[in-house]
């Protein structure tokens, strides 16, 4: 068995069910996210959005010996105790052969989908303070994802300087934004800017499209057409960025693709490039300067994380290897833990040793400065 530093550049907190009640502003208790009883369980619910079941907390590692006992309703009692405590979540890392976890929300996934944004940048303060707390217990082994709200950039530049002070690896925003806000837009100018500055990277997690995005944004919306295909959003938002210069302006800037696995990647490389030669009047006729190419950016300025992608792996050299990062998804119901060391061995068997020590925690190591 290979010797390298496993780092989980995608696991996750489970939120406690009295987050939000007993730290939110008074005047946001009312409407803040909290859990509410269903038929069979519980679920929770923010400003009469409902929101995702607890089975994501509750089901880890079942699908290896005892899938038939997975449950798609559950009851908080029954989630994973290191999902809302540091300490247990640390054994499990310990049990599991991960070094570091860099954590990523659970129920805050869903939360973009609430429309009042001033609710929004309140409900993702609470939230950050608890994760910075939750951190601290183990700052060597847990390393937080702070979420941040861009429906006004002013307020989501100060968030995330905010939570760089406080410790923060990185930060989280909208995969999706609103139609007529995408990411092509000048007004994200400052939020590039200030996550260069702060050598934030920005993580575009799956399931986080923003209310106004179009599909996903109601819980009615959310079937398997749109989750098999979750990769459409993020490559979306990558295509606004590339071709409008983003990484170009900001040469340092570190944007990810999180959980949406990457045998998309070749295809989506030769496509921009393609765009970009063949049909240069869609771009106005801009050619980048030192005769760099789209695909030469996402190598560059985009990461891509993946559980069990062994499609993506066998292309890794097409992709760029430096790129990918692997990740548990703990303690989500399709999680590797306990068996992330095994899987990882299976999937990498082709790999050097040097791509599988960068892959299963090189990578994230240098992009979160670890």
């Amino acid at each position: 068995m290979s010797d390298y530093r496993i780092i989980s550049s995608d696991s996750h907190i489970y939120e406690p069910p009295d987050l939000w009640t007993s730290r939110i502003e008074s005047k946001y208790k009312d409407r803040c996210p909290q859990i509410m009883p269903i038929e069979d369980g519980q679920i929770w619910v923010c400003d009469s959005v409902m929101g995702q079941g607890l089975s994501l907390g509750t089901n880890v590692g079942k699908r290896f010996d005892n899938p038939e006992e997975i449950k798609g309703i559950d009851v908080f009692e029954n989630v994973r105790p290191g999902g809302f405590i540091p300490e247990e979540q640390v054994k499990d890392m310990d049990t599991d052969s991960v070094d570091v976890g860099i954590l990523y929300p659970t129920v805050g996934l869903q939360l973009f989908k609430v429309p009042d944004g001033e609710l929004l940048n309140a409900v993702f303060k609470t939230y950050n303070d608890f994760v910075g707390e939750f951190c601290n217990a183990a700052p060597k082994r847990l390393k937080g994802i702070a979420m941040i709200n861009v429906d006004d950039v002013g307020i989501g530049v100060k968030e995330l300087e905010r939570c760089a002070n406080l410790g923060f690896v990185g930060a989280m925003v909208t995969v999706y934004p609103p139609m007529d806000r995408r990411y092509d837009s000048p007004e994200y100018e400052p939020l590039w800017a200030a996550a260069q500055a702060l050598e934030m990277p920005l993580g575009m997690h799956a399931a986080t499209n923003r209310y106004g995005s179009g599909e996903g944004d109601s819980r009615e919306n959310r079937r398997f057409g749109i989750t098999v295909n979750f990769d459409h959003y993020v490559r979306m938002s990558l295509t606004d960025m590339i071709f409008t210069g983003v990484f170009e302006r900001y040469p340092k800037l570190q944007v990810g693709a999180v959980e949406h696995e990457v045998s998309w990647a070749p295809h989506f490389l030769d496509r921009i490039d393609y765009n970009y030669n063949q049909r240069s009047t869609g771009i106005g006729g801009y050619r980048f300067k030192d005769d760099m190419l789209p695909s030469d950016f996402f190598r560059r300025n985009v990461f891509i994380g993946f559980q069990e992608d062994a499609l993506g792996i066998r292309d890794r050299h097409i992709i760029g290897v430096d790129t990918l990062q692997w990740g548990s998804d703990y303690p989500h119901v399709e999680s590797t833990f306990p068996r992330s060391r095994e899987i990882l061995e299976e999937i990498l068997a082709d790999c050097t040793e040097e791509e599988k020590a960068k892959i299963a925690g090189g990578n994230a190591a240098r992009v979160y400065r670890i």
